[in-house]
């Protein structure tokens, strides 16, 4: 087309249903995405009022904006005069491009919606990935999920990499979780002191949740140290706070701490005790005289009360209330083995 014949077709006025058409489906194209994105303000303020049915209404709002989009992006084609039937071999050059080059962001997309309709993963749930990244659900995009971390950090974590790996749901069903703080006190120390303690500060945490026939408040013996006796508090706190782990445990080791100083109970640090068996050929008394050391008799130790065992009370509740279920494929009507 020469500069003449150009001018002279402007002139003609023939581009002007063109550009009218091309026109209309920009402003089509432009109210899908205004109309996306309204539908998605709605939702959002609906979801964030409701309690049960926050999952299912982040399912409607996905859908529909995914759903208002496409369909603004046909209507856009067919406004430009565009024949949707006539893009077949389009489409499958469009697939042979998704099968090299645009796989990954297909899959990205199908993970997306997966973890969407998927019953043990929502938005607004605690979660626990591979690397060790904890942090709430805000977000599941087409490519990527949003993660909010206890420290204010948006994480941004490929869809498909919470379908592959390994997730923990620290507030799935919106129960709350069992956490171990781990503590020591100095060898010699009565057990039973150190346990009510222990309990009557962690009962003073305010989310500490009361106990039941489940779920107690207990103060496990897990081990001996090179210098203290290893002791765990096990605690079921609410469920706002299994949202705050790190927090929680940093609350649970102050309590601790605050009631062991309170009662007299030593924490130990790592040391080491020199015992000098012999001294110049002697031993016992006779070498504490040798030094000049008095010796004193030592006292019978009275006898201490008996102290309470949490773990193993809890490992034979639990035991019963398993041996009191019904076994399954035990049948009802046999008679007894050797009647």
């Amino acid at each position: 087309m020469t500069a003449e014949s150009l001018i002279a077709w402007v002139e003609s006025g023939a581009w002007t249903p063109i550009a009218g058409r091309i026109g209309a489906a920009l402003i089509i194209v432009i109210l899908a995405f205004a109309v996306a994105r309204l539908v998605t303000i709605t939702l959002q303020r609906l979801r964030s009022r409701s309690r049960s049915g926050a999952q299912s209404i982040y399912i409607v709002e996905k859908l529909t904006s995914y759903a208002v989009i496409l369909a603004g992006g046909f209507i856009g084609l067919s406004t430009l005069g565009v024949n949707l039937t006539s893009l077949t071999v389009f489409a499958g050059a469009v697939g042979v491009g998704v099968g090299l080059g645009l796989q990954g962001i297909v899959r990205e997309f199908v993970s997306g919606l997966v973890i969407i309709f998927d019953p043990l993963v929502h938005v607004g749930d605690y979660v626990e990935i591979e690397s060790g990244m904890r942090g709430e659900i805000l977000e599941v995009g087409p490519r990527a999920t949003r993660l909010l971390t206890n420290d204010g950090l948006d994480v941004v974590i490929p869809n498909s990499k919470l379908i592959d790996g390994e997730v923990v749901n620290w507030t799935l069903k919106g129960q709350t979780r069992r956490l171990h703080v781990p503590f020591g006190v100095a060898y010699g120390v009565d057990k039973a002191k150190v346990r009510d303690a222990v309990l009557a500060a962690a009962h003073k945490v305010p989310f500490t949740l009361p106990d039941t026939d489940t779920r107690r408040t207990q103060v496990w013996l897990i081990g001996f140290g090179d210098s203290s006796l290893n002791f765990e508090l096990v605690v079921w706190p609410s469920f706002e706070a299994v949202k705050r782990p790190a927090s929680a445990h940093a609350a649970y080791t102050w309590a601790i701490e605050d009631a062991l100083r309170e009662a007299g109970i030593e924490i130990p640090f790592p040391q080491v005790d020199l015992r000098v068996r012999s001294l110049f050929g002697r031993e016992g008394e006779a070498a504490a005289r040798s030094m000049g050391l008095k010796v004193q008799a030592a006292e019978d130790a009275a006898p201490k009360a008996k102290s309470t065992n949490d773990a193993a009370e809890d490992l034979l509740r639990e035991a019963a209330a398993e041996a009191a279920k019904p076994q399954a494929g035990q049948s009802g009507g046999g008679e007894p083995e050797g009647a």
